[in-house]
């Protein structure tokens, strides 16, 4: 008797839990007519214009933090070194700090202390589309580190000294064995790190600012359009974000539970 009390009680907890993150889901598209949606995405050039930067931004912020996490993430995996707790503490503190903290850091930085330096170089940052890229990079490497050192510490590292004792290298081990056994790890990483970098904020307005036309990111879309009281168009690209990452983490379960099941291809 106590087991079913106990167990009743989690499950309505959970579907309340479950209703309740639904309705919020779905809230957007009960103040707003289909063929109103259907008719902003069609027609405005704002939403287009939003959504072509959020993706390119968005790649290009998660194309450099796997260029930067694969190495990060294998040597905290793989090797012991002194302080190596307090730099794992120092890169998880991006996924705690608000972003709008990690953004005003990044314009101090790349602006009073060294945005002259930057600019001989030919390195802009602030108020440009490529602080919305180092704004975006900055707050989803530290998450996509987290994840592929996950990945990396779960290979059993005899498999890697096996290898080695045949005659690969250090370089052929990783190639060979390390990325392949990890791969699941490096894609769940990645597609979370990525939607991540379209879904960011704070850190992008502090540093690149909120331009329409110019550093205008689909959250940042939201923002201009609820400041100029168009709830509608607010609305609209609210509901675009909410499809996108939607289709992105369903594609993503799907795949990792094929892959579970030992399926290869998807029917």
């Amino acid at each position: 008797m106590k087991y079913s009390i106990f167990k009743y009680m989690m499950i309505s907890i959970f579907f309340i839990f479950v209703v309740l993150i639904v309705i919020v889901l779905i809230s957007p598209t009960l103040y707003i007519k289909t063929s109103n949606i259907i008719n902003l995405l069609i027609n405005n050039e704002e939403i287009a214009f939003s959504l072509i930067l959020s993706l390119t931004t968005s790649l290009s912020a998660v194309f450099f933090a796997t260029i930067f996490g694969i190495p990060v993430a294998y040597v905290l995996s793989r090797y012991d070194f002194k302080f190596k707790n307090l730099i794992d503490i120092i890169l998880d503190i991006p996924l705690v700090l608000p972003p709008i903290i990690i953004g005003l850091s990044l314009l101090v930085l790349l602006g009073p202390i060294g945005g002259n330096y930057l600019a001989k170089i030919g390195l802009n940052f602030v108020f440009t589309r490529l602080g919305i890229v180092m704004a975006q990079f900055v707050v989803c490497a530290p998450l996509l580190i987290r994840s592929l050192k996950i990945a990396f510490s779960s290979i059993d590292f005899k498999l890697e000294k096996a290898a080695m004792t045949l005659g690969d290298n250090h370089f052929q081990v990783f190639k060979n064995i390390t990325i392949p056994l990890s791969k699941d790890g490096i894609i769940t990483g990645v597609t979370t790190a990525w939607a991540r970098a379209m879904g960011e904020f704070g850190a992008t307005i502090m540093l690149a600012g909120a331009t329409k036309y110019k550093t205008e990111t689909l959250p940042i879309a939201v923002y201009l359009n609820m400041n100029r009281g168009n709830l509608e168009m607010a609305v609209t690209v609210s509901i675009v974000m909410i499809v996108f990452s939607i289709l992105i983490m369903g594609v993503l379960k799907i795949y990792n539970s094929n892959q579970k099941r030992g399926v290869t291809q998807w029917f």
